[in-house]
């Protein structure tokens, strides 16, 4: 019995020299990892940029993910390509053993936001997208992370494995949904991630759960003036359930959104529309809401087609949680954060921000404010959604926001896309990659921060079993056709 105790106080005591002694070396690797990422400063701005010209949608994005995928092979990763049945999902891992730290990757343009690196209005001739949230820094900077990571994993300064997970479609796509719901997550510690922002600042922020689908009706096309009453409008199907919805409007708990457009309304005035499709987002803070305020969403599009007397089908496209923050992981990464700094512009960026600036109609932060950390904030609800949230109810996870465009930028913007090519955008990425990873490095060498943040998942998350709030349906690939 003595003895038996004996050894597991030496085991003990083993383990708490060599977490000390990690501990203690962390200053010097956060140092190391800075300087060397700094060092390929070019590099990755040279494949951000490139992402920025694929401008590729979601699931269309073979080429930015097959870069990403070459570049992280390049340096030592072990890649898996198409995961999910995404055919531009991949997974890229390096080292073995706990912690298993995940690192999210996205990389997908908005549609009908193409535009010149300029400051005036200037879409690129024969573009349609564009990058107005930034997902060309996005999947960059985490591999950039990924990459650094792996060095010192590899010259045993840190011990476990990193992944870097790339998650296509994050735009309405629910890309990383189905990634959780193969389990890709099922043995990852923490997983980290950033957004590009106007700002410096540790995500405290919650997001919206959101259930996105399109409704489609079918009539009787017709000469619309010759023989009307033989035709049955698709479109009037549309428009009578746009109509119900927004009068539904004022009966759903105020913190509700509703959105849609209408993707399909006929091709000729003089044609009855025999098809017509209409594209809606539903977004509350409590995913039960999104739930029970889409049924009654359905039940207006069957209103509509009964009384145009078509026929109406809808398929969900998107949906995802909301975001649990992990307060714990939180305070660590402002620490990070600040030691990073935020973005200094030079003399020309100034005047780019400045020109950029002045198309906006309200007022805007000063430029310099880009060079500052947000103190961090208190937990609130948030008012965008992200797929984020369901790997959030996986493991517990941990992000920030860079300044990546001009102080007073909207995301999903011709401005934002503007700042993304250029050094502005550059500089904000770096940010973030460098954060990350000295995030990453917290969590390597400090095991009772993971186990203390786990705890808080734990808590948060509750009694509840996850389910996909897209049910069983595969990736919808051609969601942007």
């Amino acid at each position: 019995m003595k003895k038996k105790l004996f050894t597991s106080l030496l085991s003990l005591s083993v383990l708490l020299s060599f977490a000390q002694k990690n501990v203690s070396a962390v200053p010097g690797l956060k140092d190391e990892a800075i300087k060397d990422i700094d060092s390929r400063y070019e590099d990755y701005k040279k494949i951000a940029l490139q992402i920025w010209n694929y401008a590729e949608v979601g699931y269309k994005e073979k080429k930015s993910s097959a870069l990403l995928q070459q570049t992280l092979q390049a340096n030592g990763f072990t890649v898996q390509s198409g995961v999910a049945e995404m055919p531009t999902a991949f997974l890229a891992s390096y080292g073995s053993g706990k912690p298993v730290i995940a690192i999210l990757a996205e990389f997908d343009a908005l549609p009908g936001l193409s535009q010149e690196a300029n400051p005036e209005k200037k879409p690129i001739t024969g573009i349609d997208a564009g990058h107005g949230c930034g997902h060309h820094l996005f999947g960059t900077a985490s591999v950039a992370a990924g990459i650094e990571l792996k060095k010192l994993i590899e010259s045993k300064k840190l011990s476990g494995t990193v992944r870097v997970y790339g998650c296509p479609a994050e735009e309405g796509g629910s890309g990383k949904v189905y990634l959780v719901r193969a389990g890709l997550f099922n043995d990852v510690d923490v997983a980290v991630h950033w957004h590009p922002s106007d700002a410096n600042s540790i995500t405290m922020t919650s997001a919206l759960a959101n259930t996105s689908a399109k409704f489609r009706f079918y009539g009787i096309a017709s000469h619309a003036s010759m023989a009307p009453e033989k035709g049955r409008s698709a479109l009037d199907a549309v428009e009578s359930m746009d109509y119900m919805a927004n009068m539904m409007r004022e009966h759903v708990p105020q913190e509700t959104r509703i959105h849609y457009v209408i993707t399909q309304g006929g091709k000729a005035p003089n044609v009855v529309p025999d098809f017509a499709e209409v594209f809606y987002y539903v977004r509350h803070p409590k995913k039960d809401q999104v739930v029970s305020i889409f049924q009654r969403l359905v039940k207006t599009a069957n209103g509509a087609a009964m009384g145009t007397e078509t026929k109406m089908d809808y398929e969900i496209i998107g949906g995802t949680h909301d975001l649990l923050i992990n307060r714990t992981l939180g305070e660590a990464m402002q620490l990070d954060l600040q030691k990073v700094g935020g973005v200094t512009y030079t003399a020309e960026e100034i005047e780019f921000g400045k020109k950029l600036q002045s198309t906006f109609t309200y007022k805007v932060p000063a430029i310099n404010s880009a060079a500052n950390i947000i103190p961090l904030k208190n937990i609130d609800a948030g008012g965008g959604s992200t797929d984020v949230g369901d790997v959030s109810y996986a493991v517990p996870t941990v992000g920030l926001e860079a300044a990546t465009w001009i102080p007073g930028t909207p995301a999903h913007s011709w401005q934002a896309v503007a700042c993304g090519g250029t050094e502005i955008g550059t500089k904000g990425m770096m940010v973030a990659a460098k954060t990350m990873v000295l995030m990453a490095i917290d969590l390597f060498s400090d095991p009772s921060l993971i186990n203390k943040a786990k705890q808080e998942f734990i808590q948060a998350k509750g009694d509840y079993q996850y389910k996909a709030l897209l049910g069983d349906r595969k990736p919808a690939l051609n969601y942007r056709d």
